[in-house]
């Protein structure tokens, strides 16, 4: 079964909106979208892959999202597109528009009376502390805290549950979900005689325009400089990124990596899930990590990257990284 649309669209109004040529009926009406396993009369799917292309075939009935190679596939209703996936995200914004933003702090909420608020929306349990700045369009979940001296930009939304911290700077139309944690101090400690002791973490985090973090990802705050994460970067959930990291434009993180202190990471760059990325090494712009690789030296050409080995003594370890250096010779 698929999911009812909030706002059902007539076909033809859909094509225009999209840019997508239209054969079939324009006056038919998308009430629902669908997989293409269980897409039906009424239902919205699309197809992007030949892997799924018996799936395709079956679903009769429903308008599919194809691109102009594939536009045979079926007999129906059909919509041409060049990307068929992304045209689907961009319905998906029509037919469930987001809940508008109503300026008005809730008298559950907790402002400090320095904090900015003018033009956001705080919901009930939300906490906002001493001179934060929370710009015009943006949302304040129950239970999201905001402390003090924090910053954030226009049209974002903090989900319940998240925790934002002093020093961190959001810019506009930023989204961080539910038990996202940015600022909090970094793994800072020094040995000494008496045991481990904790260096204070100084820094803030600076976070560009449109950001997405996931839920329960964390961003520590840098030791002294910020940890930067640039534009555009899409942050999956249960990412760690530790202190003074530097994140390129653009670039997308999957679920579970980690990567550690001081790091950079260029533009445009792709890490799979649970990539682990060692501390002060720099990956250039335009680089994909393979899911579960270890980047333990920097990289310096854009490409495609893999590798995995079990866990060894460290001697042992160098042993076989000298074979594997010899044997490509």
């Amino acid at each position: 079964m698929g999911r009812s649309v909030a706002n059902p669209i007539e076909v033809g109004a859909l094509a225009k909106a999209l840019d997508a040529e239209l054969l079939g009926d324009a006056g038919a009406v998308i009430r629902r979208v669908s997989s293409l396993d269980t897409a039906g009369e009424g239902d919205l799917s699309f197809f992007s892959d030949s892997k799924h292309r018996a799936a395709a075939v079956r679903a009769a009935g429903c308008v599919l999202l194809v691109r102009d190679a594939d536009r045979d596939i079926v007999s129906g209703l059909r919509l041409i597109h060049p990307a068929p996936h992304l045209a689907f995200a961009q319905a998906l914004e029509l037919l469930f528009p987001a809940e508008k933003v109503i300026a008005r702090v809730s008298p559950q909420a907790s402002v400090d009376a320095t904090a900015h608020v003018a033009g956001a929306q705080i919901d009930a349990f939300a906490f906002v502390g001493a001179h934060a700045k929370i710009g015009a369009g943006s949302r304040i979940h129950p239970h999201a805290t905001i402390h003090c001296d924090a910053e954030m930009g226009n049209d974002c939304e903090v989900h319940s549950g998240a925790v934002i911290h002093p020093g961190v700077r959001l810019g506009d139309r930023c989204i961080v979900h539910s038990g996202a944690v940015i600022g909090a101090d970094g793994f800072g400690f020094q040995p000494s005689k008496a045991g481990w002791r904790k260096v204070l973490q100084v820094g803030g985090v600076l976070i560009g325009n449109d950001v997405d973090v996931g839920a329960n990802s964390t961003i520590d705050c840098g030791a002294i400089d910020d940890t930067v994460i640039g534009n555009g970067v899409k942050i999956d959930n249960q990412v760690q990124i530790a202190h003074n990291c530097h994140i390129g434009d653009h670039t997308a993180i999957a679920g579970c990596v980690g990567i550690a202190g001081s790091a950079r990471i260029g533009k445009r760059c792709m890490l799979g899930g649970a990539v682990m990325v060692v501390g002060h090494l720099t990956i250039c712009d335009d680089v994909v990590v393979s899911g579960g690789s270890l980047v333990a030296s920097s990289i310096d050409t854009p490409g495609q990257y893999t590798g995995i080995f079990p866990i060894t003594t460290h001697r042992e370890w160098l042993h076989i990284a000298a074979r594997l250096r010899r044997s490509g010779k």
